[in-house]
């Protein structure tokens, strides 16, 4: 099993004069020593207008700031959002290109279409139309990066011109591709396109067990039509995490953030807000009440707890089971609501510390073993895509001067 750490950039009001920058920088300082640690990912999202929520706008920024502090974890778009209304597909191209060429190859490619009226409605999405949008657009932008030049294309969302989208990636022929999947039908749609899944759900081991054996039935079927250029068979599923030798330390250090996470989420799904003005943190605590003490006592008692928030123990019992589950790689969700940087850092520092080993020694036995498994099922869902062909010299258009000769000659 691989392990990464997930970031929304949450940040919860009151604002002080300079919140947002400490909480860039210190999360940073995070990926940073993720990477010492030896966690395998650093997942970053998009998200736009969600106060409190997610102040993270502008992933490439984040992640090329992550890679200048790295040296080997994998930094992964977790998700982009690649509707054209957000990003031009061929500027999400580059962008990619961009960012694997700086961190020597260690980017992953996740594609999103948002959820929430604020994002959909600021740059003017159709709802019932963004999944079909976010697909078509996932697609071209893998032949972006993989084709030179890129044919053009004229879609349902949107079309462009033959022209050689620059620079390339280092991981030929583009990026491992995943997309964001919240229930059982959009993992369905991550399998049948040939992408990883990326989990943003907490289930328990019994439905992630349900979620791996249907989306791996689906790669192994006649359903999976790749959206790349190759297949990323993968379930990677996020979790809460605060560990401390204490488990009533930890509850108290993570069970509130990670809980103001689920919250505000829901909140800002489901509930009316006003730019700028909303207090979902406020709200929450006063909904909550003092809880963590009552949630302290409430597991106290439980034998044999499996939870990403807890002891040593606590988190190898919960890591066994999403292992057995058939999950591949466990995603923290450490840094959510007031969680504090130096407790953050701390956890992170004692799960590698006394627990990760346990998990990785056989990562690339059982990875190999996988791949062999499936390399006939991959083999066979490439010769069902239908591949955009390469233009041959005397096909590739010629793009005329904005400024005639006979002008520009005199």
């Amino acid at each position: 099993m691989r392990f990464g750490v997930f970031y929304e950039l949450q940040l919860p009001r009151p604002w002080e004069p300079g919140d947002e920058q400490r909480l860039f920088h210190q999360a940073l300082a995070q990926v940073a020593l993720a990477d010492k640690l030896g966690y395998d990912y650093a997942w970053e999202v998009e998200h736009h207008f969600l106060d409190e929520y997610s102040h993270s706008s502008a992933p490439e920024v984040f992640l090329a700031a992550a890679a200048a502090q790295t040296k080997r974890i994998r930094l992964g778009h977790g998700i982009k959002q690649v509707i054209p209304n957000y990003n031009h597909p061929a500027r999400t191209a580059e962008c990619l290109a961009t960012l694997d060429i700086v961190s020597n190859g260690r980017v992953d490619f996740g594609f999103g279409e948002g959820a929430t009226r604020l994002e959909l409605g600021g740059f003017k999405i159709p709802a019932r139309e963004k999944r079909a949008m976010a697909i078509e657009a996932a697609e071209q932008i893998a032949n972006m990066m993989a084709l030179t030049p890129y044919p053009g294309f004229e879609g349902k969302y949107f079309s462009m011109p033959c022209r050689n989208v620059l620079p390339k990636p280092v991981q030929a022929p583009h990026p491992p591709m995943w997309m964001a999947c919240t229930n059982r039908d959009t993992i369905k749609i991550a399998a049948s396109l040939g992408v990883g899944a990326l989990a943003f759900s907490f289930v328990d081991p019994a439905e992630a067990r349900k979620w791996a054996d249907i989306y791996y039935g689906i790669i192994k079927s006649d359903e999976c039509v790749p959206a790349g250029h190759t297949v990323n068979a993968n379930i990677a599923m996020v979790s809460s995490f605060s560990v401390h030798r204490d488990r009533s330390e930890a509850i108290r250090r993570g069970h509130e953030g990670f809980e103001f996470f689920s919250y505000a989420l829901n909140a800002l799904v489901a509930h009316d807000t006003v730019p700028g003005r909303t207090n979902l943190w406020g709200e929450y605590l006063k909904l909550r009440g003092n809880r963590t003490e009552e949630v302290i006592a409430d597991v106290e008692g439980i034998s044999g707890r499996a939870s990403g928030i807890g002891t040593p123990d606590d988190m190898r019992a919960h890591l066994k089971a999403l292992q057995d589950s058939g999950i591949d790689q466990v995603i923290f969700m450490q840094q959510a609501g007031r969680n504090k940087h130096e407790h953050i850092c701390e956890s992170l520092e004692l799960f590698a510390s006394e627990v990760m080993a346990e998990f990785t020694a056989e990562v690339d036995a059982r990875e190999t073993r996988k791949q062999a498994e499936l390399a006939p099922h991959i083999e066979a869902a490439l010769k069902r895509k239908n591949w955009m062909q390469p233009l041959a010299d005397g096909d590739v258009p010629v793009v005329r001067a904005s400024v005639a000769k006979a002008q520009v000659n005199q």
